[in-house]
């Protein structure tokens, strides 16, 4: 099964660079009123609404003066709407790194410093324009059901025959990101081949068996958790987590051999309006205090230097210009053609 609507060569340098007939689509919108505020702050973000509006209440209970104007759109959205129609937002917040770094790297993203942004760790920070706050694995959500009397996959491997051997039972029921459509779903491809060559093995046997393609990690754990699905490769841990605490039946596993470590990134587009304010939002974000918040109130994993270090497995997406090798034009071509090849097969 696939989405309609999107050709399969799709790149990025055309989304950039071409432009655009139509405006960046948007997903929801919300305007949070502290009720005294009398200066409102723009937000873009891909976080979804209902996980990011406790964090929203936090920071106003701390800026009584501040409204919030929320627009939740897709990873890809932002980018056009930031790179290619020059929306005017003060704050963009995203789960796509490489997409957030292209942003800076091109001059999209104001410079900031402060107490908080150079606590940070190196490798949370760039340039003092793109700044991380919290750290999310890429995991497998499994339907208890669907895999009765079958063993739980460790590694990608133990995934790769469980599939194979098992077609009749995985056909039609897999989920993972069309990542010609979703900006994270491409960063999480290409640095799962960075990491090991089971990615094209993986890849090539889910397109067997017909992988259904998403666009969001919220609508693949929905499809699980309703029995569509058996199974969905890559979702963000932190949203299978919170989903998981009110649906039983379903298991998440962070495979053995690596799992991929997305940091959610912000920074001040260069159409900010209200620097300042967008300048305590950043801190707000970033600053130590906020982490047990951060983790109270929407579930998100916030930066943790010693989780990373003490998990094996984990390989976090470093911040820097290694992340726009594959935002290249040729590049991206090449890997979307040879993802094409072995995803959508007859």
């Amino acid at each position: 099964m696939r989405l309609p609507g999107f050709p399969a060569l799709l790149t990025l340098f055309a989304l950039i660079t071409a432009p655009s007939a139509t405006a960046f689509e948007i997903e929801g919108e919300r305007l949070f009123e502290t009720g005294t505020g009398a200066t409102t702050l723009r937000v873009i973000s891909t976080a979804d609404l209902e996980i990011f509006a406790p964090l929203i209440g936090a920071f106003q209970a701390e800026n009584p003066n501040l409204n919030v104007h929320y627009t939740l759109v897709g990873s890809s959205e932002l980018m056009r709407a930031l790179y290619n129609e020059g929306a005017q937002f003060d704050v963009a917040i995203s789960s796509a790194m490489d997409l957030q770094t292209k942003l800076a790297n091109d001059g999209f993203a104001r410079t900031y410093r402060s107490t908080q942004t150079t606590a940070l760790p190196d490798w949370a920070r760039w340039r003092d324009q793109v700044f991380s706050f919290t750290q999310e694995p890429a995991v497998l959500i499994v339907s208890r059901k669907s895999l009765d009397g079958l063993e739980m996959p460790v590694n990608r491997q133990d995934l790769i025959s469980l599939l194979r051997d098992n077609p009749d039972r995985f056909n039609g029921r897999i989920g993972t990101y069309d990542i010609r459509q979703s900006g994270l779903g491409y960063l999480f491809a290409t640095q799962d081949s960075r990491n090991s060559d089971s990615f094209w093995r993986l890849t090539e046997v889910m397109g067997r068996l017909d992988a259904k393609l998403y666009c969001c990690s919220g609508e693949m754990i929905a499809d699980v958790a309703r029995g569509d699905l058996a199974l969905a490769y890559n979702v963000l841990g932190s949203y299978a987590t919170s989903r998981l605490e009110t649906e039983s039946g379903l298991d998440l596993v962070l495979l053995e051999d690596y799992s991929t470590v997305m940091l959610r990134t912000v920074l001040i587009p260069a159409t900010a309006e209200r620097v300042v304010e967008a300048g305590t939002f950043v801190d707000f974000l970033t600053a130590s205090q906020t982490r047990p918040l951060i983790s109270q109130l929407t579930g998100l994993p916030p930066l943790d230097p010693d989780a990373i270090a003490g998990q094996a497995a984990f390989r976090p997406i470093r911040l820097g210009p290694g992340l726009l090798v594959y935002l290249d034009q040729i590049k991206r071509e090449t890997f979307l053609r040879e993802w094409t090849s072995a995803i959508d097969q007859p």
